[in-house]
């Protein structure tokens, strides 16, 4: 059996919403936001408000076959739930916190039913809805823990995808992270569309003469 991180999730956020009659509480969380390639990722969960005990926890404390097994037990028992990405072009034109904030959004538009009062992982949306966005929420909340999972096993899965599209650059190893591994990766092959090209590193490199950009050849980004 595996065991899992000493740390764990409660209710205590989720039941604050409760006391005022919003049971129908959605977590919010988000994966990729410091990479320098790829999408951010936003997740929005609705557990039953039954306030049992899960073994969701935050993602950064488990293995990837934890999260894997623990994001499939997510899928199963959401009363609703929805995963959304801001690609690299979105990102330049609202930048990161906007992007995600966008993301989030649309996230929560594809909730069904909808929610009533959000808990977020310090992610201060501008909703007509009740919200509490304290620090460290995915490792505090049942609620935001399981949306740190979708968000992250989905943009894991979206990063591997882009290694096959774009290889050489290890995207499935550092997920698009600033690892020494990227960086030389970079300066070998130069910038690839899926990078973000408003973070300082990729502004480093465009200004040099060469190496020139890798031909767009990839997916759609929406």
């Amino acid at each position: 059996m595996v065991s899992l991180p000493a740390v764990t999730p409660d209710w205590a956020f989720e039941r604050e919403h409760w006391r005022r009659g919003y049971f129908r509480v959605a977590g919010v969380d988000e994966a990729g936001r410091g990479a320098w390639a790829g999408p951010v990722t936003v997740a929005a969960v609705i557990l039953p408000g039954s306030a049992m005990d899960y073994p969701f926890r935050d993602s950064k404390q488990l293995s990837a076959s934890q999260r894997d097994a623990l994001a499939g037990e997510v899928r199963r028992v959401a009363l609703s739930y929805a995963v959304e990405h801001a690609w690299p072009d979105e990102i330049e034109q609202l930048n990161i916190l906007g992007a995600t904030h966008a993301a989030a959004l649309r996230a929560l538009a594809r909730l069904d039913p909808a929610p009533q009062a959000l808990v977020t992982d310090y992610l201060k949306l501008r909703v007509p809805l009740p919200l509490t966005a304290p620090a460290r929420a995915d490792a505090l909340s049942y609620s935001v823990a399981a949306a740190s999972l979708l968000a992250k096993t989905e943009r894991d899965r979206l990063m591997g995808d882009l290694d096959l599209q774009y290889p050489g650059y290890g995207f499935a190893g550092h997920k698009g992270y600033g690892a020494p591994a990227h960086r030389a990766a970079l300066h070998t092959l130069g910038v690839s569309p899926v990078h973000r090209r408003s973070f300082a590193p990729i502004r480093a490199l465009l200004d040099l003469p060469a190496p020139l950009l890798v031909a767009d050849t990839g997916p759609e980004q929406a």
